[in-house]
């Protein structure tokens, strides 16, 4: 089995030229970039913009990850979708192309209860022989995943069932989760860093974040593992001042291009529409200045 990502493992964003196509060339340099960073892995996922990509999109992104990954860290795809038929092939395609571990979002468009949540995860489980991260996407989907369902999915599957839970309150969900799992469910932060302190509190096992300020997200689990709280509360600050004015999947797109356009990591923010957010100059100047206020604390330069 392969081994379960850990550690900050930022959600790449989506590079595209200017016709909407997968700008793949970019996509490398934002990996070469975000891995001299020091991160442990790198993920696909919602702020990847998969939905907005055709199935063989997002076969080719999964691939064209894993090729510039070239083992260097590990690598979770994002596979969720309408059916348990397209999941499952994606799932297969990303095992297939070296893919550490998948990530799934339930359906978006179809409420359902347990019972069809259940079988629509051990489709993929039953797939593929990778780890699979069952992705509460509630911030976005507006619904949660029971803690009834996750404990069932880790009891069935065991240490390949991952899982990143987002319904709030996101603290006493992450522990009632744990706790539900007598403490065997590994569990990814997933607020962009926002909780990641009080999370790390209570057993995360990684964060997800995004991958502009990734390099600030590696130098706060480092001082949490090390129990340095003075440095991880004055990191902490303004990373969450920052990661706070993004309260939206396009707002998280926007503000994360913009900032890797601002460190010469991608040449362009292209995203497709329709969107429901874009950076407008004044949000875009009070996000440099808290950038800044970051940078400084941590001596790190923009360029």
């Amino acid at each position: 089995m392969s081994k379960s990502p850990k550690g900050v493992l930022p959600v790449l964003a989506t590079p595209f030229t200017g016709d909407g196509a997968i700008d793949v060339p970019s996509l490398a340099d934002e990996i070469d970039w975000v891995v001299a960073q020091k991160v442990d892995g790198v993920v696909l996922g919602m702020v990847s913009e998969v939905l907005r990509l055709s199935s063989e999109e997002r076969d080719l992104l999964t691939e064209e990850t894993c090729r510039a990954v070239d083992g260097r860290v590990t690598v979770t795809a994002s596979v969720g979708a309408e059916s348990v038929h397209t999941a499952i092939r994606h799932a297969k395609h990303a095992e297939a192309v070296g893919a550490t571990a998948v990530m799934a979002i339930p359906p978006v468009a179809t409420v359902c209860e347990d019972p069809e949540l259940f079988a629509y995860y051990s489709g993929i489980f039953e797939a593929i022989t990778i780890p699979v991260v069952v992705q509460d996407a509630s911030g976005y989907l507006g619904r949660s995943l029971s803690i009834d369902l996750q404990a069932k999915l880790l009891s069935e599957y065991g240490e390949r069932a991952l899982f990143k839970p987002e319904a709030q309150p996101i603290g006493p969900r992450l522990s009632e989760l744990r706790d539900a799992t007598a403490g065997k469910a590994r569990i990814y932060e997933g607020t962009g860093g926002l909780a990641l302190v009080d999370s790390f509190k209570r057993g995360v096992a990684g964060t997800m974040p995004g991958p502009d300020i990734c390099w600030a997200l590696v130098a706060l689990w480092e001082a949490l593992e090390a129990g340095d709280e003075a440095r991880a509360d004055a990191i902490n600050g303004p990373v969450s001042t920052l990661v706070s004015i993004q309260n939206s999947l396009d707002s998280f797109v926007a503000v994360q291009k913009h900032l890797l356009q601002k460190q010469g990591v991608i040449a362009h923010t292209h995203s497709r529409g329709p969107v429901g957010f874009r950076l407008d100059p004044e949000t875009a100047r009070e996000v440099d200045r808290r950038f800044t206020i970051l940078s400084d604390v941590l001596a790190v330069g923009v360029g």
